[in-house]
Order: C-alpha cells, then structure tokens, then sequence
C-alpha cells in the first residue's frame, strides 16, 4: 500500500485526531464510535508506511512524520472542499483566514479586529473559534488553524515542545487585575492591597482551571465559593456579590454593571502576555493582514487603558 491509497475519510479523521490531542475526542467530534476512528487512523498509517502518532495514557501525541500528514492532509481537505463549494456556485473562499482565541481575548480584541478588518479589508472573511491554549496550539499543529490567540503568564514559557517551535509575537504585557461587587467594601478604594485579597471567596475556573480566577500571589489556600468556566458568567456573579475573580485588563471595558476593576498593589507583579501564535514560514497576504490588525487593535486597547 502507498500513501496515495490514502482515503479522503481517514485524512479527515486524521486531522480531528490531531487537533482533539485523544482518539475519544475526535470519535465525539466527527459522531461516529472510537473504534471507527482507530481503524481510520490504522489505515493511514499502513498507507504512510511509518506510525504518525504516540499513544500516551493522556492521548496521542504526533510523531514527526504524524506532523507532516496533519499539514498536507489540511491543505488537501481545504482544496477538496473549496472545489465542492465552487462546483455548488458558493462564493470563492481564497481569502478565508481560519483564527483562534482564548476566551477572554473573544469578549474585546476579537470583535474589535472585526469591526476594523470590514472596514480596512471586506475581501477577507475570518473563520473563528474559541478554545483552551492546548487545544489551539494543537490546531496550529495540525494545520486547522492560521493564527491563534492565546495568554501567557510568568515564567513565559514556550507553548509547547514541538518542532519546528511556534513562531510567536507578543502583541501586549498587561496587569492582571480582580473583579470586585460595586458594593463590595473593596470597591471604595482606586486599588486593592495584596493583604486585602486574604479570606476573599473566589470564583475559579473548574478542574485545571481553578487557578484561573484567583489572585496568584495569595499566602494562603483560597476559599472558592464557586468553579465556573466562562468568563462572564463568572462576572455576573461578582456582580450578584458572589465573590472575585481575578481577569486580564483587557476585559475591563466588557463586564457587566455591578463589577469594578481594580489593580492590585503589594507582591510579586503580576504580568499576563497576549500572544499570537503561528507555524513557521511565510504568511500569505491575507493572513498578514489579519496579523497585522490584530497587532494594531491589541496596541491601541493597551495605550486605552494606560489613559483610562
């Protein structure tokens, strides 16, 4: 068998394989059963002639070889269903720039890219989505997405291990900053002190996430009032006096009514980066542009806030 062989099916299961990081996620993703998955996944690899992935006990991992199918197999899926879409009269998508984000980036610099990208650049259409940062740079990876989005916190590290590394802009360096009730007695003051935060009930992310929503330099184990995932039902509830949350400057502008926004003074500064993530290699135009505006809203929100 050669790899021509290769079924347009398995290729697409391929690339859900590779973009979900587990076999179960993928087999959910394209709505058929995980055994149906593993035999797409055999049969390209006895078409590749070489194994494409690791399997781990947290998933699968790419091999090297892994790496270079997830790329062609998603140029090859977008060519084959841009040809459908010509074939059935839609509109020419060559112009299509595929984006992802973290959540908090969609609530602010997403729609204010938009906005500017249908003025500057109305030939452009972007595609989309939000995700956790794992799960975007594994769409880096496997070659679903152009450009990511993501949030980076002290010590910096890289986003992954992979090769070739990511290529990576810092687009800004922002405060991290705690979301008070209006009524809250905290919310008199211009700025919290870091002691102030003590005996605070927080509103944290669920599971891995729970750190996110709670003032990292605390010197004590936070009380957590409530396990919450999106950002503005976790606002909402500091509005209804439930608790703080901790969330990056750039969200301020978006919360609800009843929330105040303030810096926090006292201990180690804390510093959130927003990234923009891609693979190596040239950019076509219209990704450029995309990237370009991206950088410009990003810059522009900051000076913002500086004047605020």
């Amino acid at each position: 068998m050669t790899f021509g062989d290769a079924s347009l099916t398995a290729l697409r299961v391929f690339r859900e394989v590779a973009e979900r990081g587990t076999l179960t996620a993928a087999a959910t993703a394209l709505g058929c059963t995980q055994s149906a998955v593993s035999r797409q996944l055999a049969a390209l690899e006895r078409a590749a002639g070489t194994p494409l992935v690791q399997r781990r006990h947290d998933g699968v991992r790419l091999t090297p070889a892994g790496r270079i199918v997830a790329r062609r197999a998603a140029a090859v899926i977008d060519q084959i269903d841009a040809t459908a879409r010509e074939l059935a009269g839609l509109p020419d998508e060559r112009a299509t720039v595929r984006l992802g984000w973290f959540a908090s980036a969609g609530a602010a610099i997403v729609p204010a890219a938009f906005t500017r990208l249908r003025g500057t650049h109305p030939g452009i259409t972007v595609v989309g989505r939000e995700g956790s940062t794992p799960a975007l740079i594994r769409a880096l990876r496997a070659g679903t997405l152009d450009l990511a989005l993501v949030a980076s916190a002290p010590p910096y590290r890289p986003l992954d291990a992979e090769t070739p590394a990511l290529q990576v802009q810092v687009l800004t360096e922002r405060g991290l900053r705690v979301a008070v009730p209006a009524d809250h007695p905290l919310a008199r003051a211009d700025h919290l002190d870091v002691a102030d935060l003590r005996g605070q009930a927080w509103i944290a992310g669920p599971g891995d996430d729970r750190s996110m929503g709670v003032w990292p330099g605390l010197d004590e184990r936070p009380h957590i009032a409530h396990t919450v995932r999106d950002w503005l039902a976790k606002l909402n509830l500091v509005a209804a006096g439930c608790g703080l949350t901790t969330i990056p400057a750039s969200l301020a502008p978006a919360c609800p009514p009843g929330v105040r926004v303030l810096p926090v003074r006292g201990g180690p500064v804390e510093q959130r980066r927003l990234l923009l993530a891609r693979l190596p290699g040239p950019l076509a135009d219209p990704v450029a542009r995309v990237a370009e505006t991206l950088r410009a809203v990003a810059i522009d929100a900051a000076a913002r806030e500086r004047d605020a």
